[in-house]
């Protein structure tokens, strides 16, 4: 029997659902946001520091193995933050439970990438080329720019501390704010659009796109709010993303939700 080429009632869905409609928010919102999150940890706090504690674990594992080997931590630490909107899911499905006031689990959420499987591994593709791009670029950037004899993790963080080998800092971290932005851009309302609508990858990567391109002030502030409660987390030895990154999970959904006007009701 032929198999038919039809859509699947996901795929017919999908294709009828209307472009996001985007909002400006004020740049106070970023701060609300993150507010928002600290009120859904406080109301999930055992399924939200489950995700915190595997954050930490993931950046742990990263600076132990690549103790002496700095140049390799700075591309994998900076890769796990590029990867943080797709490990963030769980956290982004507590928010819309609660939200919902379905009830708060962590096992569903653990599994919510099944809701839009094929779109998600499309978006988790895209982070990952661009990941191993900006890893490939960071390692040309050291044998290019970096002058001195490789110290160990600590020798090197000195050396940034200190402003030592200028010309490498400033190379090194203009190429690695291009690739942030360009993350930022594509994964500002993405993963949220594609669990609550069952939106296309590429759809959703543009409304993130738009809607930078419509709050650029107050979602520079929200970058910056991420880049500080991440730096936090890892000044603290990576104990502190035990709780920062729930944090911003949480407040990426309620970002989300401002940002993205809900669906027109029928009927």
């Amino acid at each position: 029997m032929a198999h038919s080429n039809l859509p699947t009632d996901d795929e017919a869905r999908a294709a009828e659902l209307p472009f996001p409609t985007l909002r400006e928010v004020g740049f106070a919102a970023p701060f609300a946001w993150v507010g928002r999150g600290l009120a859904d940890l406080k109301a999930n706090p055992t399924a939200s520091l489950f995700y915190g504690f595997c954050f930490a674990g993931m950046g742990l594992l990263v600076t132990f193995i690549f103790e002496h080997a700095y140049q390799y931590t700075s591309a994998a630490t900076t890769g796990f933050l590029l990867m943080a909107p797709f490990f963030a899911m769980g956290l982004y499905e507590l928010s819309r439970r609660r939200e919902l006031g379905q009830p708060v689990q962590l096992g569903p959420t653990l599994t919510v990438w099944r809701r839009n499987a094929g779109n998600i591994a499309v978006f988790a593709a895209v982070l990952t080329v661009i990941f191993l791009i900006w890893a490939r670029a960071s390692l040309v950037v050291f044998a290019i720019f970096y002058t001195r004899e490789l110290p160990n993790l600590s020798g090197f963080l000195t050396q940034v501390l200190s402003f030592e080998n200028i010309e490498f800092l400033a190379v090194y971290f203009a190429v690695g704010m291009i690739f942030a932005l360009l993350v930022f851009a594509v994964s500002v309302v993405s993963i949220p659009l594609m669990l609550d609508r069952n939106q296309d990858a590429v759809t959703s990567m543009i409304a993130s796109i738009r809607a930078l391109a419509l709050n650029p002030g107050p979602l520079l502030v929200w970058a910056v709010l991420i880049v500080a409660l991440t730096i936090l987390g890892f000044l603290s030895f990576h104990l502190g993303l035990v709780v920062t990154m729930p944090i911003v999970g949480h407040a990426t959904w309620h970002a989300y939700r401002d940002l993205v006007a809900p669906l027109p009701r029928h009927g």
